[in-house]
């Protein structure tokens, strides 16, 4: 099944965006686990959401971006904004609030080895057999760290955060040709609208604290990590081959554990580093392209130059 044809074609990410967008996902996680000192966790993954979508539909009506348009075109949005705001924001946040920060940055991260054979299936994006070896040591990895982490609940949420996250992306691929800005100005619109009904029937918008620390951090959650990253994924989605656009998260759980260090408590066990050290392996292994290995060209001759083809 592959409804757009052959994506071969496509290439890997800019490398100075996805440092970015990487970056600024580590920092969410200490981000969430301080704001969740002041606010409970639908309530804050709701305002994350509303901001980011205020801040976009800001960006919207000063460039004059028209609205979507077509019923397929909203149903996508919505169902992207169901996905990859309702149920990932309300996982993660609930994953980080029950384990540490290390191994629910890298279990909420683990959507390069759940969207390799989806990619496939709906893209024709072809799986090589480092792929394949990457995807296996890649799930070893967290499981190794889901086991250090003793289980529970935050374990399976984390992970439903990255089935949520992939789900989204695969339908960011969907929207080609719709104003990027726009649709995920709505999505994330609808998505926290989703989220703040609920919270509003489960938890008591009272317990919000509007301290300057949860301001701060939510300020940098709702613009930083979220309006202006996302803004960048999508846009990195709708260009590239979708395992290696993927497969830079698992940079995430580097700098979500490093920046965790900087509270008590939250230095990993060595074996949830180990199983950390076997997902940066398996990025490795996806990430890594063949080099040539053929006879060099006959003397005299020039090598073809593949950007003249």
């Amino acid at each position: 099944m592959n409804p757009e044809g052959t994506d071969q074609a496509r290439g890997a990410p800019r490398q100075a965006i996805m440092l970015g967008i990487t970056a600024a996902w580590g920092l969410c996680f200490l981000a969430i686990r301080l704001g969740l000192q002041d606010a409970p966790v639908l309530w804050f993954a709701a305002l994350r959401a509303l901001i980011a979508a205020a801040a976009l539909l800001l960006l919207c009506l000063v460039q004059g971006r028209a609205l979507p348009r077509g019923l397929r075109t909203w149903a996508l949005i919505t169902l992207m904004g169901l996905t990859n705001v309702t149920v990932a924001f309300a996982a993660m946040f609930a994953g980080t609030a029950g384990m540490a920060i290390g191994a629910a940055a890298v279990l909420a991260n683990a959507q390069p080895l759940l969207i390799i054979v989806p990619a496939w299936w709906l893209y024709g994006e072809s799986i090589s057999a480092r792929t394949v070896a990457g995807i296996g040591l890649g799930f070893a990895g967290l499981l190794v760290v889901g086991l250090a982490s003793g289980g529970g609940s935050g374990v399976w949420l984390s992970l439903l955060a990255a089935a949520a996250v992939t789900a989204g992306t695969l339908t960011a691929r969907s929207l080609a040709g719709t104003d990027l800005v726009a649709a995920s100005a709505w999505h994330f619109l609808i998505g926290g609208a989703l989220l703040a009904g609920t919270a509003a029937a489960r938890e008591p918008v009272q317990a919000i604290h509007w301290t300057p620390q949860f301001l701060t951090v939510l300020l940098f959650l709702s613009l930083a990590g979220t309006a202006a990253a996302f803004l960048a994924w999508f846009t990195e989605a709708a260009r590239s081959r979708l395992d290696l656009l993927t497969a830079w998260t698992l940079l995430v759980p580097v700098i979500g554990t490093a920046a965790s260090l900087l509270l008590p408590g939250e230095r990993p066990p060595p074996l949830a580093v180990a199983g950390i050290v076997l997902v940066l392996g398996s990025l490795w292994l996806v990430l890594r392209r063949p080099t040539a290995t053929g006879p060099p060209p006959p003397r005299g001759t020039k090598a073809s130059d593949p950007s003249r083809r």
